[in-house]
């Protein structure tokens, strides 16, 4: 693959941040917080990425179960297999944090109430 112009801004396009400094963020820092947030917000949401992912995560059990034996080769079979569905399991842990991040910056953007008691 050839990294062109687009790849890199799409890399680049990836939020930098500790969630412990959004006070000290500029307005561009959260636009892109919330705007990262609400891509993963519609992926989360899209009923044929999640039929898509529920597919490839039973494709990986299919292909567990279909090893026999204890060899070397069987195990290291095993152990790919496992590792893709950590993978595609961090992957959706990925797009949930973007999500919980951005609804952090909404709420921390939102004004703050009165205290009716006082």
């Amino acid at each position: 693959m050839i990294i062109n112009e687009e790849l890199t801004a799409a890399f680049n396009a990836k939020p930098k941040l500790d969630i412990n400094k959004i006070k000290k963020m500029t307005p561009g820092q959260l636009d892109q917080i919330k705007a990262y947030g609400s891509g993963a917000e519609n992926l989360l949401a899209n009923k044929d990425f999640a039929l898509f992912v529920h597919h490839y995560k039973f494709e990986l059990m299919e292909q567990m179960a279909a090893i026999n034996g204890y060899s070397a080769e069987a195990d290291a079979h095993r152990i790919a297999a496992v590792h893709n569905m950590g993978g595609i399991n961090n992957f959706i842990a990925s797009l949930q944090k973007a999500s919980w991040y951005k609804n952090k910056v909404v709420v921390s953007q939102q004004p703050k109430e009165e205290d009716p008691a006082q």
